[in-house]
């Protein structure tokens, strides 16, 4: 509906109503469910840049590739060699861990890419003016981000067990440790989304969240990894296995070698027991937990 004012018009003629077509909607409505997992599914797509310009296909697609044709080549190796076990011990929980920068760099580039772009142009509240609430907006960014990372980590040991299976090495063998394998970079994808998230929804600057999020990922594995490296030659081993609880990658790394059958990147090879396992696996939970908690407080403030 439109008003036209017209200042040659008398005093009491000065406003005039036209019909420019514009109709209510009288279809079923959908609710909040379906609102939710549109939103998922727009988000998951969104990580992987399907149904967006060929530009933001490039990096995820890129960095998918990089997964997993190192995985193929070990694999052909293997077959190649008939070797009765792939080159890389504990192949299924160690890759996540060997590729943990390729990780870090996609969750630097897709986190900010899911949420900035609503915080910049703060489009936030008007996902609230409908049924959808905020925690319908923080489930279905989490669930996304974190499906697109066990896509991203899942697919190499897709790709090694097929590879196995062709070869026919052990099948009770291997399907034993591709499960594991699952279990391990399921739990990373949860703790990699949420921290990522949490990061990227504090500024609504895509640029500064990139470097935030490899900055935390990425430095504190580093700094985590020194010290632990400096406890073991000082022949302090037992505090090697506490220190790891500080980073995202070397919790990851103490669950999967503690409680998963996977070796250890830590010095000297000197996990966690499975009693500390279980710390690295309430520590974990705590933080995912954690991460979706402080981005429904986000959000409830960013929607008001």
């Amino acid at each position: 509906m439109a008003v036209e004012h017209s200042p040659a018009a008398p005093p009491g003629d000065q406003t005039r109503i036209h019909d420019i077509g514009y109709r209510g909607y009288d279809g079923p409505r959908l609710g909040r469910s379906y609102a939710r997992r549109s939103l998922y599914s727009q988000s998951l797509r969104g990580s992987y840049g399907l149904g967006r310009s060929v530009k933001s296909k490039v990096l995820p697609m890129l960095l998918f590739a990089v997964m997993c044709v190192p995985a193929a080549i070990m694999v052909a190796v293997a077959v190649m060699t008939k070797a009765h076990d792939l080159p890389l011990a504990h192949a299924y929980t160690r890759w996540a861990i060997v590729m943990q920068a390729v990780i870090s760099l996609y969750v630097a580039s897709q986190a900010p890419q899911s949420v900035s772009r609503d915080l910049r142009f703060k489009t936030v509240p008007l996902y609230f003016s409908r049924p959808i609430e905020t925690a319908d907006y923080v489930l279905a960014k989490f669930a996304a981000l974190a499906s697109a990372l066990f896509i991203l980590t899942g697919g190499p040991l897709l790709v090694m067990y097929l590879g196995t299976l062709l070869a026919k090495m052990g099948f009770a063998h291997e399907t034993k440790q591709f499960a594991q394998g699952l279990v391990s970079v399921a739990l990373l994808s949860l703790l990699f989304a949420g921290i990522g998230l949490v990061i990227a929804a504090v500024t609504p600057r895509r640029g500064f969240g990139i470097a935030a999020v490899i900055a935390v990922l990425i430095i504190s594995y580093g700094a985590v990894s020194t010290l632990q490296a400096i406890a073991f030659h000082q022949d302090n081993t037992g505090a090697v296995p506490w220190i790891g609880l500080f980073s995202p990658v070397t919790l990851i790394d103490g669950v999967q070698s503690a409680l998963l059958g996977g070796g250890s990147s830590f010095p000297g090879g000197v996990g966690p027991s499975s009693g500390q396992g279980a710390v690295y696996v309430l520590v974990t939970l705590g933080v995912i937990a954690a991460c979706y908690g402080l981005l429904v407080r986000r959000y409830k403030k960013v929607g008001l």
